[in-house]
């Protein structure tokens, strides 16, 4: 029974994260034959920035194969890109945040993942879209940069 309760509580934290969206893998693409194991790969994942309906984000992400890359126990390189656009009306909230975690995704088995996060650039307003590698000590320099100008959208 008490494994049942902690069960249900992580599943209510879990729910409970801020704005974290789910990507949905679009395809992968091999980028290096290995003899044993998955190949090396890099895959493309699409998401919806859960705050600001109109907005589509592509995310590209090296992954590692091998034995450890098949056991889910490789770290995959800090190598990314990222294409943001709009794809509908957008629709601001009242209250944007200035700088606001939209998407995160776990890249080793521990202590690191690929953030993107969401800034409002309100003087030339347009929704900015940051990638970046986090690691729990040391982050990495590697980044990717995506704009999307808030504007109207068919007849609105």
């Amino acid at each position: 029974m008490k494994t049942r309760s902690a069960l249900l509580q992580l599943a209510a934290l879990a729910a409970s994260l801020p704005g974290l969206t789910h990507a949905d893998t679009v395809g992968c693409v091999t980028t290096a034959w290995k003899l044993v194991g998955a190949n090396h790969k890099v895959c493309v994942e699409a998401f919806h920035d859960a705050k600001v309906p109109g907005v589509t984000c592509h995310v590209s992400q090296a992954r590692t194969g091998g034995v450890s890359g098949s056991l889910g126990l490789a770290q995959d390189p800090s190598q990314f890109s990222l294409a943001c656009r709009q794809t509908g009306p957008i629709t601001l909230p009242a209250k944007l945040p200035e700088s606001d975690t939209v998407f995160s995704e776990d890249t080793s088995v521990l202590f690191k993942e690929t953030r993107v996060v969401r800034l409002w650039d309100k003087a030339n307003n347009t929704l900015v879209y940051v990638a970046i590698s986090r690691k729990l000590i040391d982050g990495a320099p590697a980044n990717s940069i995506s704009t999307v100008p808030v504007m109207p959208w068919g007849s609105r």
